[in-house]
């Protein structure tokens, strides 16, 4: 393996990482300014109010999104080690 493969390696490793981490992190995003709004509208300010919802849309999104995650996994990781079959063999 040359360096130029294991620096692409790294990159598509890298862009997958972001791939997968970005849809949690927009619902995350998402679910924390409306309640922030509805805080700041209602002017209640408990912690758990903000954390509990965004922990449980978190979660559902992280469930309704697991088929898409195993497929793009599963590409990877058969990109991956074809391309190291090609290179070692």
């Amino acid at each position: 393996m040359t360096t130029v493969m294991a620096l692409e390696l790294v990159q598509k490793s890298l862009m997958m990482v972001l791939l997968l981490i970005a849809p949690p992190l927009l619902v995350s995003l998402l679910v924390g300014l409306v309640i922030s709004l509805l805080q700041a509208a209602t002017q209640v300010q408990d912690q758990m109010i903000t954390f509990v919802p965004r922990m449980i849309a978190v979660f559902l999104s992280l469930l309704l999104l697991a088929p898409w995650y195993m497929k793009m996994i599963t590409s990877f990781a058969h990109d991956v080690i074809t391309t190291m079959a090609k290179t070692v063999g």
